[in-house]
């Protein structure tokens, strides 16, 4: 059996310098070998382990028989993302995770045969019989991009309306083009808009229009897929100087807004060392980029050990090739600065004792700390949703069930508290957040809508 196959990476001193695509797809030849070594099992896990169930057998199956077309076909029916989700989803934790060749060898590349399936063909056009009724999708992320595309298909008359002034929700603002490239992104948009979902930027659900707004304005469903935008810090002393800041800024800034061009009108110092605090994939963006905007030292600072980290092995092994420097059992205490600006940060040495409620070892303080000189730290330690929505409605009387931290409450179809009003994604999340479990969600969502107003 040939061996798993590579894509060609660009030089990892060349790649610190740029945000050009770090991977190559696989050539022709490549993704034939590929193909090759899957074993089309009957009972495949790889399939059962996607959310959303691409028969992962039969598409690789057409790649064997030069079938690329047909292949394509095969995955759209289930993710409409394929050129995206073959380069961001987890697969070493879902499809690829789960092949029966990785027990004792290595798994097929799933993600990289999806990857170069979807670069190669395109949807085929949908016929669209309008049914006279209209759906208000509320973000333009995977989840509402992957329900526009079915509620689209079923007839509605689909309008996503987005907050910031370019679409594609995390997929843009925060991944940078280093690992999506936005020629992809423009594609995928590009396909919704030619069968007419239409999309509306600038818009603030909750304050530049509420949801009894659009219900009034005839929208017999609403799907809200807002994200999780509101990041969570350190709460520690000197979070507030100058140079601080959340990982989702400073990938906006970067990804959305070029805060590190010249000319920008909202440019961000660069100096000459960054701290990143935290493990996930998000903080391997942020450190990436860091790099690439001009940091000359970029450090991750993380609390537990490497072989906790929840990063993606890939991203922790391109961040250390690009020369980024991991700092385990470290925890943030103070941030010191110098004329209101980040000057040095004090971290307290840890060490794991015994197992808390995520299953990892807990980190206990040892009572020696170090300081480190820096310019910039970036708090990348996960989000929460922002209440715009939630305090809308509750002004206008709509009761929109929410957690204890204030994460919509949905049913197992994405159904709310309130009738004919869904959410999915990060906002109501119902498993870990990476785009093919928002893609889920929204599907989910189109589904139960289909079902009841179709």
């Amino acid at each position: 059996m040939a061996q798993r196959q590579r894509q060609q990476e660009q030089d990892c001193f060349e790649r610190r310098k740029n945000f050009d695509p770090v991977e190559n797809n696989l050539t022709k030849e490549q993704v034939a070998l590929e193909a090759s070594r899957c074993l089309n099992c009957k009972n495949a896990r790889c399939k059962q382990n996607c959310p959303v169930n691409i028969d992962i057998p039969s598409f690789i199956k057409e790649i064997k028989e030069n079938n690329l077309e047909k292949a394509g076909e095969i995955i759209r029916q289930s993710s409409m993302l394929p050129s995206v989700c073959g380069r961001v989803c987890p697969q070493e934790k879902q499809c690829e995770g789960n092949c029966v060749l990785g027990i004792k060898g290595e798994s097929v590349a799933i993600g990289a045969l999806e990857r170069y399936v979807g670069d190669n063909t395109q949807a085929k056009p949908v016929t669209v019989t309008p049914n006279g009724k209209k759906v208000a999708i509320v973000g333009s992320g995977c989840a509402g991009m992957s329900a526009a595309a079915d509620l689209r298909a079923a007839g509605f008359e689909v309008s996503i309306f987005e907050a910031l002034h370019e679409l594609g929700g995390v997929l843009r603002y925060g991944i940078p083009p280093f690992r999506l490239p936005r020629t992809v992104l423009d594609r995928e948009i590009e396909s919704l808009k030619s069968i007419g979902v239409k999309f509306y930027k600038n818009v603030i659900v909750g304050k530049s229009i509420t949801i009894k707004q659009l219900q009034e304005e005839g929208y017999c469903a609403i799907f809200i897929c807002s994200g999780a935008g509101l990041p969570k810090m350190m709460n520690i002393k000197g979070e507030n100087l100058n140079g601080v800041y959340s990982a989702n800024e400073f990938l906006t800034r970067v990804n959305l807004m070029h805060a590190q061009d010249k000319d920008t009108p909202t440019p961000l110092k660069i100096g000459k060392s960054a701290a990143i605090i935290g493990g996930g994939n998000v903080a391997m963006d942020a450190a990436r980029t860091a790099v690439r905007v001009g940091y000359e030292k970029v450090y991750v600072f993380y609390r537990r050990t490497e072989k906790e980290l929840p990063a993606r092995l890939e991203e922790i092994r391109h961040a250390k090739e690009e020369g980024i420097e991991f700092k385990f059992l470290h925890a943030p205490v103070e941030i010191e600065g110098k004329d209101g600006w980040v000057k040095s940060m004090k971290f307290e040495l840890m060490e794991l004792g015994e197992p808390d409620a995520s299953g990892r070892q807990r980190p206990i303080g040892t009572g020696k700390f170090v300081d480190v000189e820096l310019d910039s730290v970036i708090v990348s330690l996960g989000t929460g949703p922002n209440p715009i929505i939630q305090r809308s409605c509750k002004s206008d009387n709509i009761e929109l069930n929410t957690d204890n931290k204030g994460y919509i409450i949905i049913n197992e179809k994405g159904e709310t508290s309130v009738d004919c009003v869904y959410a999915g994604g990060d906002v109501a999340p119902l498993g870990p957040s990476t785009a093919i479990n928002a893609m889920g969600a929204g599907k989910r969502a189109a589904k139960a809508i289909i079902e009841a107003l179709g």
